[in-house]
């Protein structure tokens, strides 16, 4: 069963020298590199082909702990960074997203992780492979939208807000189809939809957050570094809602205790 989880360093490290590759070309590039889309494409490639042996090695989907679903952010931002350069053209981009996978798969390189081949009752249902996927891709999204307004609150002038608002459409999105599956899980696991549980209660301020962010760029244009710090906040929100949850007092009372696992 650990088989899958011994090879992390070795696939770890050829996802990254890919990614970096990718960033570099891409930074000295005048125009979008097809090398550099192409290097950053076969990264995602060798990423997602580790996460499915894992998913065989472990006889299950790698979704339960912390250490699998950083698997997934990785991956997710990857993709993220990868859609972001061949869309907007930005070519730091992919440096940035190289940079944030890395320390995600350096925590899980450095901090082995022993993994039960069992899925506790609750998270035995379809719902499972769906919720989670959408939502690391949601995750993913909106931290390039993250770094997007980094920089443009850095570089004065930036012109980065029509690609902030259009990562935004898709996070959102993609996160308001999580909170739904998780709705639906929710009532047929435990017969209710919602509980407010510490991280549903996070989830739900995240999604008024970045639902703020939209509304202030629909009507307030003009308000750009407002709008940019709205997105900071959110995605601060986010990591609340991700992980930071699992530190809150009684955490133990959560019906998403199964999360804590690091």
């Amino acid at each position: 069963m650990m088989l899958g989880w011994s090879i992390l360093p070795w696939a770890a490290a050829l996802v990254v020298a890919l990614s970096l590759a990718a960033a570099v070309v891409a930074a000295r590039a005048k125009e979008r590199s097809v090398w550099a889309m192409a290097l950053a494409a076969l990264a995602v490639v060798v990423m997602s082909g580790f996460i499915a042996q894992l998913w065989i090695a472990l006889d299950r989907p790698p979704m339960r702990t912390m250490g699998e679903t950083r698997l997934w952010y990785s991956f997710c931002l990857l993709c993220a960074g990868l859609f972001t350069y061949a869309r907007w053209r930005y070519r730091w981009i992919l440096s940035f997203s190289t940079l944030m996978a890395t320390v995600f798969l350096a925590i899980n390189c450095f901090k082995p992780e022993i993994h039960d081949s069992t899925l506790m009752p609750a998270l035995q249902s379809a719902w499972f492979v769906p919720h989670v996927a959408v939502y690391m891709f949601s995750y993913a999204l909106l931290g390039c939208a993250l770094l997007l307004a980094l920089w443009g609150l850095c570089r004065k002038g930036a012109e980065v807000d029509d690609a902030i608002e259009q990562l935004l459409y898709g996070g959102v999105a993609f996160f308001t189809v999580g909170m739904l599956s998780g709705a639906l899980w929710a009532k047929q696991a435990w017969g209710y939809h919602w509980s407010w549980d510490p991280k549903e209660a996070w989830a739900a301020a995240t999604w008024m957050i970045y639902l703020g962010a939209i509304h202030l760029r629909l009507h307030r244009p003009d308000c750009r570094r407002v709008f940019r710090w709205v997105v900071v906040v959110g995605f601060c929100a986010l990591q609340m809602c991700w992980w930071g949850v699992n530190y809150l007092p009684n955490v133990e009372r959560s019906v998403h205790t199964y999360n804590i696992n690091n």
